[in-house]
């Protein structure tokens, strides 16, 4: 009678070193290091953006709100975040002088 065994359950079977599991992907200990880091950096990536995202948006809120001052301090800070997501690759630099030119046409309309 066949058994079948999981790959992995090979893996454990003979891995006695006590590694980070990589499961149902490479087998080489380089890919998988390779998999972890990956995954680490498109956590670190996503927390990022969404923190950019959330700039945006209290500077948003402030401009709805029709509050120039509290809109100004909110510009500063989402530019400040728009460009260091530009320097860090999560923005296009394009992408992000799109984003800076209409939150300044958002502000200068509050006037």
């Amino acid at each position: 009678m066949l058994k079948y065994v999981s790959a992995q359950d090979y893996c454990d079977y003979f891995n006695d070193d006590k590694s980070e599991e990589v499961f149902g992907l490479p087998n080489i200990k380089s890919a998988k290091k390779r998999v972890l880091v990956s995954q680490t950096k498109a956590a670190q990536n996503k927390a990022a953006k969404s923190a950019l995202k959330t700039e945006i948006k209290k500077f948003d809120a402030a401009v709805a709100e029709g509050n120039r001052s509290e809109a100004d301090v909110a510009y500063k800070v989402a530019v400040k975040a728009v460009d260091q997501a530009a320097a860090k690759g999560l923005l296009h630099k394009n992408n992000a002088a799109n984003k800076k030119s209409g939150m300044t046409i958002k502000l200068n309309k509050l006037a």
